[in-house]
This record gives structure tokens, sequence and C-alpha cells, in this order.
């Protein structure tokens, strides 16, 4: 997740990762530099992005390492579902 709204002048990344078996989790979060960093290693990497500012204030609130509540699923099952249909995966 990022968000480069034109109200927020700082970068923001949490970047999850999803092992298909268990919820997904938060692997990086950042802000300013360290957020230009995960975008950077993401695009270097070819993972999907997309800037959903609501959700990444929810996802920020969480610890590194911490599996996503389960308020989140759907919504995240939404994102990760994009992310396949967008790089020609299948779930």
């Amino acid at each position: 997740m990022t968000d480069s709204s034109d109200d927020s002048k700082r970068p923001r990344a949490v970047a999850l990762q999803y092992d298909g078996k268990n919820a997904p989790r938060v692997t990086a979060k950042g802000e300013d530099d360290l957020a230009r960093k995960i975008i950077e290693v993401a695009r270097e990497h070819g993972i999907p992005m997309r800037e959903d500012p609501d959700l990444l204030t929810l996802l920020a609130k969480l610890e590194l390492g911490d599996e996503i509540p389960r308020a989140l699923y759907v919504t995240v099952a939404h994102v990760l579902a994009w992310a396949y249909w967008l790089t020609g995966k299948r779930p």
C-alpha cells in the first residue's frame, strides 16, 4: 500500500506478505525515505502497488510481523485479487 495523495506530502508505504495459507503479514512499513525505499524495492521486484490511504492508515498501526486483523480480511483479499490479476497469477 502506498499513499502519495496531494493532502499528504510525506510518502508512506506498508508491505504485506501472503503465503497462501495464513493471514497476510506486515513485512515493512515506513514514511519518507523508508517509504521511498520500500516502493523502490517493490518496483525492482515487479511487486504491484496500490494507493489506498485509508487502508494504509489502518495497516500502519500494526507492528512488523503482525497478521492483518480479521476486520481487514475482505479488504485485503480484494487487493490481493487485484495484484494476482495484474500479474497474471491465480490465487
